[in-house]
Formats: structure tokens, C-alpha cells, sequence
């Protein structure tokens, strides 16, 4: 594997002016074309060291289910897994994946990338309920956040599960007309041209070959990296045998929170392992397996029927992939459409707003197949907030292993 990632002469052009030069045409006899615009690599440069991606040490409660056997149908994150075999992690590809995440040369106009609507100090979602894509049309529905993206166990993605993998998932938006407006023979004709891509490419993958299913690998493996496991949630779980002990670190308010969470409001059931990701995968004939829920946001579902307008099933409107939780106050607004703007609101919301959708999850159903409301306090309210806001990770949205690597020379 090589150590040195970005050719020296590569550099050296770039601060005498030789690769690209200045954007200006005016030096241009009249009538002549503009030259292309210059590309990232030609602009900026990259930090020599390459970063750890692979093997991360998870966290023993990620790799051990310490609930009681068949509470809530718990896991580890671990047994969700859902990196390949074809795939697996290395430093060179999530390296490659990090670079095409936030080059803008993925998008057809040069102005937006990956990163653009997944941010990484806000948890990799946008702060807007609909994200503006390459000539500033809107998204259908509100970006949902990537971390913990490995721990989903169907494999599958987008609010409506639409994508079979991730290695799928990451290219689509690419060549989404709104999103980025790209097509993928057209990257990876502009990739071969650029010279900074091949050699990480070489790296990567053991040849300079450019491919479209080869940036899909890349652009998954450093998906599958944003994993989020220091929270102060992960501080006081060092320190308990179960988590359904009190936290020594957390205050009343918080194990209140806590216990609350995991058991009256049974919420671990759609938020399953310590992940806190979506809920054990559904298993119908013919071959759906799906994280996709029901949480009765709407008593009917018209504008946007979820999983069913990807399996063309009556019984799968109004369900949708359930996000991890992880870094869960700063990932506003919530829901695939953004409705509600503060934790607050969402979680009144399931405290006296569930639907009685025909689709409506088991667990938010009463015995009677009404809707259930838990008629907690608004200090109980509360206490499930600031549970939640204790699964904010810090070191996750400012680790510069996943920050934007290109950095001017």
C-alpha cells in the first residue's frame, strides 16, 4: 500500500500556477470557448498520512446484546451488519469514498456534492427540511442522517427502502435529475481526466480502473465508517453491567429519560441495539425484509405512500426506514418530511399524537388497536428529551477522519 497519496509534482504544479491557473477567461482571444473549470485536485491538495477506516474498535455493548433474552427484540449493532463480503472497509477505499464525498465534481454543474446535504456537524443530515439540489430545486423528502448506516440489518436504504444496498444507494443520487443531475458515464469520463483520481483509485482497488460500481464501493465504505459510539449514553454504559441500569454519569432527569425510553414507551422497539437504529427487520413473502415502519404520522397516507411506492404492497403505506437516534438533537428537522422542528415536539407527538393508521406498528397500537397514548407528564416529556440529547457524540461530528479533506495549499 502506498504512503504517499498525492504526487509531489502534482503539488508543485498546483503553486506555480501550471495546473489549471486562474479561473479568469479574459486573457482569451474574443470568441474563443472558456476553458473547463479547473477540478478540485487542481485547486487543493491533501494531507499525505492516511487514516484509520478499517477494523474501528467498536464498544463492547456494540458487540454484545446485554438486554434480557427477547426484551424488545434487542441485538447487538453488530449482528445488523451489513458490510459485504465483496466490500469490506479498507483505509485506502474510505479514503477514496471521503475524497468523492465531498467533491463537488460529482454533480453535473460542479456545485454540489455528497457532503452538501449530508453535513457532518449536524450528524450528516441537513438543517434544511428539504435540501437543495444542483440547480436548487428541492428534495422530496428531508435528508436523513448517515451515522451508524452499517447497523441496518435488511442492507437496504432511502426513506422507502427503494435501494437494495448501499453500494446502490450511494450512486442514485448522482444521477437523480434534482440531487446532483449526473450521469454515472459521464463521472467517470470526468474522473479519468482529472490525474489526482487514478492513483487513489490504484490504491484503493489495486489498479487505476475508474468504474462506476467502483466509486459506489468507495462511496460505501465510507458510509459504512460513520460509526457514532462516544456519547456520554456511551460513557455511563461503560460503567453499568446492563443498559437498563441507572447511569452513574447522568442525571435523575436523565436515567429517568432513560428508563422511560427502554421501557414504557417500549421506543428500543423501533430503535433496536445500542445503535439505536431502525427496528428488527420485517420478514414477509415474497422476499421483503425491511427496517421500514409505521408510526402514524398521518391517519392515511396520500402524497407519500413510503416503502409501498417501492413494493407496490397496500400494506406497506405509510412506512418508512426508522433512523438511528444516535446524535439525535442535532439532526432537526424530524421525519422524512421534516414536520416537526424540535425533539420536543416529536416526542409529544408520540405521546398524544399517533394516527390511527391501518398500517400502524403493533407497538403503538393498544390492546384495541387504537392508537396508544402514554399520557406522560410534561416533566416526564422532558426527561425523555434530555435522555435523548445524551446520545449527542461530539468527537463523531468533528473526527477530521470524516471531515472534507481537500484543504488549500
Amino acid at each position: 500500500m502506498k504512503t504517499q497519496y498525492y504526487p509531489t509534482l502534482l503539488l508543485a504544479l498546483v503553486l506555480l500556477g501550471a495546473c489549471g491557473g486562474s479561473d479568469s477567461t479574459s486573457s482569451l482571444p474574443e470568441g474563443d470557448p472558456a476553458p473547463e473549470p479547473t477540478p478540485p485536485s487542481s485547486r487543493w491538495t491533501l494531507p499525505d498520512a492516511l487514516l484509520s477506516y478499517a477494523d474501528q474498535p467498536l464498544p463492547r455493548h456494540f458487540e454484545v446484546n446485554d438486554f434480557a433474552e427477547g426484551f424488545q427484540f434487542q441485538n447487538s449493532a453488530i449482528d445488523n451488519d451489513n458490510t459485504p463480503d465483496t466490500n469490506p472497509i479498507t483505509d485506502a477505499g474510505a479514503t477514496l469514498g471521503r475524497v468523492l464525498f465531498y467533491d463537488p465534481w460529482l454533480s453535473e454543474n460542479r456545485s454540489i456534492s455528497c457532503a452538501n446535504c449530508h453535513q457532518q456537524a449536524v450528524a450528516f443530515s441537513d438543517p434544511r427540511t428539504l435540501s437543495l439540489g444542483v440547480d436548487g430545486g428541492e428534495t422530496r423528502r428531508h435528508a436523513m442522517g448517515l451515522g451508524n448506516a452499517r447497523f441496518y440489518q435488511s442492507g437496504k436504504f432511502f426513506w422507502d427502502e427503494r435501494a437494495e444496498t448501499l453500494e446502490q444507494q450511494v450512486l442514485m443520487p448522482i444521477e437523480d435529475p434534482v440531487e446532483m443531475g449526473m450521469t454515472l458515464d459521464d463521472l467517470v469520463e470526468r474522473l479519468q481526466s482529472d490525474p489526482f483520481y487514478p492513483p487513489l483509485f490504484a490504491d484503493a482497488f489495486g489498479d487505476e480502473a475508474i468504474t462506476a460500481e467502483r466509486i459506489g464501493r468507495a462511496l460505501a465504505q465510507f458510509v459504512r465508517s460513520l460509526v457514532s459510539f462516544n456519547a456520554r449514553y456511551d460513557l455511563g454504559r461503560a460503567q453499568v453491567t446492563s443498559p437498563l441500569d441507572p447511569f452513574p454519569n447522568f442525571s435523575d432527569q436523565e436515567n429517568q429519560g432513560k428508563a422511560l425510553f427502554m421501557r414504557a414507551a417500549s421506543c428500543g422497539a423501533c430503535h433496536i441495539s445500542e445503535a439505536f437504529v431502525g427496528p428488527t427487520p420485517l420478514r414477509e413473502a415474497p422476499n421483503i425484509i425491511s427496517n421500514a415502519t409505521n408510526n402514524g404520522l398521518d391517519a392515511v397516507s396520500s402524497d407519500d405512500l413510503g416503502l409501498a411506492e417501492t413494493t407496490g404492497n397496500p400494506l406497506h403505506e405509510g412506512r418508512f426506514k426508522a433512523p438511528s437516534l444516535r446524535n439525535i438533537e442535532v439532526t432537526a428537522p424530524y421525519m422524512h418530511d421534516g414536520r416537526f422542528a424540535t425533539l420536543e415536539s416529536v416526542v409529544i407527538f408520540y405521546n398524544e399524537g399517533i394516527q390511527p393508521h391501518a398500517n400502524l406498528a403493533a407497538v403503538l397500537q393498544e390492546a384495541s388497536g387504537a392508537p396508544r397514548r402514554f399520557g406522560f407528564s410534561d416533566q416526564e416529556v422532558q426527561a425523555l428529551v434530555a435522555f435523548l440529547r445524551t446520545l449527542t457524540d461530539p468527537q463523531f461530528l468533528t473526527d477530521p477522519r470524516f471531515a472534507d479533506p481537500f484543504i488549500a495549499p
